[in-house]
């Protein structure tokens, strides 16, 4: 159907109907932006002369979106990990003139993809993503059909890492590093504790301790939730009650860990001793606690800078990302699992794969 001989002119949003694409991705195809595959470029044009669509380039010009903007949607700023990340990567983009816009999904796959295409249809000239889990694939289908860059980071949703590239820490050496290193100290019966089953940072978090723990003929104990302090504080009177053999604990994250912490406290039960425990993330804060609490370190606010630099590369040289890429992780010793003072602090690499 033609529609040069309706009342009104078509604009771009019909064209993005007709064609079954975003508008962002009909401007895209407006401004020969070579970002835009061909098949989807003759797409559109198609729906173009079908309904009669006459491009306004004066007009264009004056609505034309900042292609300096890129889109950082994050599942949950509420924890310091997710927030540090994104304070380094904003910071790093602006150092290279380039202006972050920032969402927070609160793990809402379907909140996920309405500020995804929201970004998009503000004009973002690339996306970088901490997915929440859900089993719709729509955000990752919607940023496809706009052709624009996007990168997977710290959770991998969408398997297409050819189309999405994924960059995370490496978290399996980093369990594994925990686990030998509590095992070097004595530890006998070790607890891992936190993180959804079924999602893959869960596993990757735990398997390190899984691989290790089957070497040594060990059982493992693992305790699945929310990685919340709430979770851990529970956990802590669950092991004292139920599993009084466990000396030993490897947390998701530390949030799970400054949970168990407090919940050793008010139970009276003496971390570092009764109880050694070892975070993941090296979020901040823990350095601080006390006693300070050994922890897997992301470096996480390197992971942001050279994640930005990624980015860069890839809108700036055309330099594509490989479909995946891990970076070293290192665990701080601190007194939480057996360290000599917070002033003496040992740290042990764990190699990274790709």
């Amino acid at each position: 159907m033609n529609m040069a001989n309706n009342d009104r002119r078509p604009t771009i949003i019909d064209v993005a109907r007709r064609a079954g694409v975003s508008k962002s991705t009909v401007s895209l195809v407006l401004q020969n932006s070579p970002l835009v595959k061909d098949a989807t470029r003759e797409q559109v044009r198609a729906a173009m002369a079908e309904i009669g669509y006459v491009y306004n380039r004066s007009a264009a010009k004056l609505r034309k979106s900042n292609p300096d903007l890129i889109g950082l949607v994050i599942n949950d700023l509420r924890n310091p990990f997710f927030t540090e990340f994104a304070t380094s990567l904003q910071m790093a983009l602006s150092s290279r003139g380039y202006a972050a816009v920032i969402a927070n999904t609160d793990e809402d796959p379907d909140l996920q993809t309405d500020v995804v295409g929201a970004m998009i249809e503000h004009g973002v000239a690339a996306l970088i993503i901490s997915p929440a889990y859900g089993e719709d694939s729509a955000t990752f289908d919607t940023i496809q059909r706009a052709g624009i860059p996007a990168m997977q980071v710290l959770r991998k949703v969408d398997p297409r890492t050819d189309l999405f590239p994924f960059s995370a820490p490496d978290y399996v050496s980093g369990s594994h590093a925990a686990t030998e290193h509590l095992l070097q100290t004595g530890a006998r019966r070790i607890a891992f504790v936190g993180g959804l089953e079924g999602r893959g940072v869960t596993s990757e978090r735990m398997s390190g301790y899984l691989d290790l723990l089957k070497a040594w003929g060990m059982e493992p104990l693992v305790f699945t939730g929310s990685a919340t302090r709430t979770f851990g504080r529970e956990i802590a009177r669950t092991l004292a009650d139920q599993h009084p053999d466990v000396d030993a604990v490897i947390c998701f994250n530390d949030q799970v860990a400054l949970g168990m912490m407090s919940g050793c406290a008010e139970i009276g039960r003496q971390v570092g001793s009764d109880l050694r425990i070892v975070g993941f993330d090296d979020i901040e804060e823990v350095a601080h606690s006390w006693p300070a609490l050994s922890s897997v370190r992301c470096d996480i606010a390197r992971f942001g800078r050279s994640t930005a630099e990624t980015v860069v590369a890839w809108l700036e040289e055309g330099q594509v990302p490989p479909p995946e890429h891990r970076t070293e992780v290192s665990l701080i010793v601190r007194q939480s699992s057996g360290g000599a003072g917070s002033d003496d602090i040992e740290t042990r690499h764990a190699e990274a794969g790709t």
